[in-house]
């Protein structure tokens, strides 16, 4: 398994979602407000509207883990509860979908993603 790369960041990518439902489950957060938000970052995927590049572009932020990262710390420094529940949301989203295989875009095509090259 050890010399496995796409497997461990796929079994990588279900630990920090697992700690990401803890930690909303331990905040106290809204279950309803988490299954409304929880596809939100995929809104991002309207760039390819536009183009390939502006689409990956776009793709990237919203599905780069430092983005969710971010805005917790913010939420930290301003003691805001409800951003630091938005941003676990946000993690959980990002890892279930390197779960199942979805990765950060290159700006040739949607479907050229970092996991093929790993």
């Amino acid at each position: 398994m050890l010399t496995k790369p796409a497997l461990l960041v796929r079994s990588e990518a279900f630990a920090y979602f697992v700690l990401a439902i803890l930690a909303y489950r331990a905040l106290r957060g809204n279950w309803g407000d988490f299954a409304l938000l929880f596809l939100a970052p995929d809104l991002f995927m309207l760039g390819y509207l536009v183009s390939a590049r502006l689409g990956a572009t776009l793709y990237n932020f919203a599905h780069v883990a430092a983005t969710p990262c971010l805005l917790a710390a913010i939420a930290f420094a301003a003691s805001n509860h409800s951003l630091l529940l938005l941003s676990l949301v946000w993690v959980a989203h990002i890892e279930i979908d390197r779960v199942f295989g979805y990765g950060l875009k290159y700006p040739t095509f949607f479907k050229d993603t970092h996991l093929q090259h790993l």
